[in-house]
């Protein structure tokens, strides 16, 4: 089968590590696999198998014209027959397909991060261009039933995430802080992840574990929201012990060198760090947001979203709690593998592709 995904920058955030390993996992399986990216290069371009064929349109401007025909073409070329959009490249897809004789099936990957904030979705966009999709997939069962509520397309299925844990590296720089006492973030810097509340937690415990460490790992965009994460941890409570990294291309390593994965949002899809801290068997500490209470089960502590309180006494339960945490670290590398795995997803995606090429 040939199979095109299409992302819109390979940037090192959610969306765009589950184009690349759907992109790579269909090689595995024998099948003809394509990933195009629409505007920006990234990080991620390193993780794509050789084996994947790749495309990189470089849109410019609100709809980019060039890119849609250049895109259009290498379909045509290459003859296609699923195309796999995610997020916002389903507007270029449409365009691509819109005026094919007998075009590829469409299908829309729906990882929209704010799914505890449907209601501010600008959702009359997206029921416009729905009626061009042959199949929705939604991350998590909010968007699911936003979708069905919403869109023009009848066919919706949730499926979950997956996470593919790449061959261990090095560190490129070590990490700041005591072996066995770090407590690290992988989420870019971007307000819906509510780094703030996690910087007031965090400060909260600085009296009486001192010897933690706090290591922030994600994409800075240098805008007000990262201004304000730099100007907390200017604290002289959190000053030596919380560590901007940036986006980094070890995210594996320096998950290895933690002991405490947490993820704070107010808002999520299904985070794929979340996955990413079971497959490298962290304990974690999440807020009750999106998918996150569904994927830690009882194999971790779950919060609410918003509260710096109750955020620092269940890190507080973790840090305190050696033999606490080694049992959850344990207890949700085995659920991740057995629930969140890349042969389950792929088993049923294809079913769903095969649905589409077989008819």
């Amino acid at each position: 089968m040939k199979v095109l995904q299409i992302i819109d920058s390979l940037e090192a955030g959610g969306a765009e590590r589950m184009a690349v390993n759907i992109a790579n996992v269909l090689t595995q399986e024998g099948h003809d696999s394509h990933l195009c990216v629409t505007r920006k290069e990234g990080l991620l371009q390193s993780a794509i198998a050789p084996e994947v064929a790749y495309l990189f349109l470089n849109k410019k401007g609100k709809i980019g014209w060039r890119a849609v025909f250049k895109l259009r073409s290498y379909i045509q070329q290459h003859q296609i027959e699923v195309v796999h959009a995610h997020s916002t490249s389903a507007y270029i897809a449409i365009l691509a397909l819109v005026f094919l004789k007998n075009p590829p099936k469409l299908i829309w990957h729906d990882h929209y991060g704010k799914a505890d904030q449907l209601d501010q979705r600008p959702y009359k966009i997206w029921k416009l261009i729905s009626v061009f999709f042959d199949q929705i997939i939604s991350v998590n069962k909010l968007l699911k039933a936003w979708a069905e509520k919403e869109l023009k397309c009848k066919k919706v299925l949730y499926l979950e995430n997956f996470a593919v844990k790449v061959p261990t590296v090095r560190l490129l720089s070590p990490l700041g802080g005591t072996t066995g006492k770090r407590i690290v973030c992988l989420a870019n810097l971007r307000e819906q992840k509510d780094h703030l509340h996690l910087l007031q937690a965090f400060e909260r415990l600085a009296s009486e574990y001192d010897e933690w460490t706090l290591h922030l790992c994600g994409q800075d965009f240098q805008d007000a929201y990262s201004k304000e994460i730099q100007h907390q941890i200017q604290k002289p409570a959190l000053a030596s012990r919380v560590f901007l990294l940036g986006s980094r291309s070890d995210v594996t390593a320096v998950l290895n060198a933690c002991d405490i994965g947490v993820l704070s949002s107010k808002s999520e899809g299904l985070p794929v760090a979340l996955l990413e801290y079971g497959l490298c068997s962290l304990p974690v500490v999440v807020t009750d947001v999106g998918a996150c209470k569904e994927v830690v089960a009882d194999c971790g502590l779950v919060v609410p979203p918003e509260n710096s309180e109750l955020l620092a006494a269940a890190l507080e339960e973790l840090m305190s709690n050696r033999e606490l945490r080694d049992r959850y670290a344990l207890q949700f590398h085995e659920h991740v593998l057995q629930h969140y795995g890349s042969d389950r997803y792929v088993e049923r995606l294809l079913e769903l592709y095969n649905s589409y090429y077989l008819s």
